[in-house]
């Protein structure tokens, strides 16, 4: 869409969007539904993320409390703890990485662009704070404005929509003028595949994803080893990879400018084979 915008402003960097890329996720939780653990050090921590910059993510998603169906909280400090030490140890070994943290809570949102992180990814668009669209404001970083029905916790208990893609659009929009009214000039659209969305509603979403495009701004897409996926395939996230494979393709060709990922070489080359598409009509 001609008209998309295109680029992020993230604290003075600039990513642009024209073409697709790819964030790489990093979760220093120990329970997250398929990485939970692993990278919890700091030599952990700083290995994957130079992996996963070697081989294509143009951004570090940052996150420090699991989203997982049917997840616990944790504390405020703890959260915020967790992430900011990973980002700092980040930012000083790569100094140039752009880095988004994901969090509902706007103090960690806060404490996280302190220690570096330029771009704030909320999985409950605004609804878990508040204050998180006033803090985005002040802190005039990208904001990833994401559905989700319900909490973490009860967002698949029995998720209803009289129209899920209708839905999902009627949210963006009402948010989209409460944060333009604040003063956010940088939003991106994340639809939240499994969050508080069966797995045909799921399916229903990716394949009418591309109406979202008449908001023109970019998409994100987090489908990634996700349950749409282990269901319809009947095997665990750790053997989800070419089912997710798969959907990338469908959520590029849907309109998708960001794939959140667990793989980053295998995202990077369903994009560069997108693009071979798209360049031979």
């Amino acid at each position: 869409m001609k008209d998309q915008r295109i680029t992020l402003n993230c604290k003075g960097q600039l990513l642009v969007l024209d073409q697709p890329k790819v964030m790489g996720i990093l979760n220093v939780t120990p329970d997250s539904f398929f990485d939970g653990g692993k990278w919890n050090s700091e030599d952990a921590i700083l290995k994957h993320t130079e992996h996963m910059l070697s081989e294509g993510a143009s951004f570090i998603d940052v996150g420090g409390l699991s989203t997982r169906p049917g997840s616990e909280e944790i504390g405020i400090q703890e959260e915020s703890d967790r992430v900011c030490k990973a980002i700092s140890k980040i930012k000083k070994a790569f100094p140039e990485t752009l880095i988004s943290i994901d969090t509902y809570r706007a103090e960690v949102a806060k404490n996280a662009v302190q220690e570096g992180a330029s771009i704030i990814n909320d999985v409950s668009g605004g609804n878990m704070d508040p204050e998180m669209f006033t803090t985005v404001a002040a802190l005039n970083t990208p904001y990833i404005l994401m559905h989700m029905q319900g909490t973490p916790k009860t967002m698949q208990d029995n998720p209803h929509y009289e129209d899920v893609s209708k839905d999902v659009l009627d949210f963006f929009i009402k948010k989209i003028e409460a944060l333009r009214a604040l003063g956010v000039k940088d939003i991106v659209l994340d639809p939240g595949f499994g969050f508080g969305k069966t797995l045909e509603q799921g399916y229903t979403l990716l394949n009418q994803m591309h109406v979202f495009q008449i908001l023109e701004l970019p998409i994100l897409a987090g489908i990634s080893r996700k349950s749409m996926i282990c269901k319809a395939l009947k095997v665990n996230p750790e053997n989800a990879l070419n089912g997710t494979t798969a959907l990338h393709m469908v959520a590029l060709q849907q309109g998708a400018k960001i794939l959140r990922v667990h793989d980053v070489k295998e995202a990077v080359e369903v994009i560069k084979l997108y693009e071979m598409l798209e360049a031979n009509p």
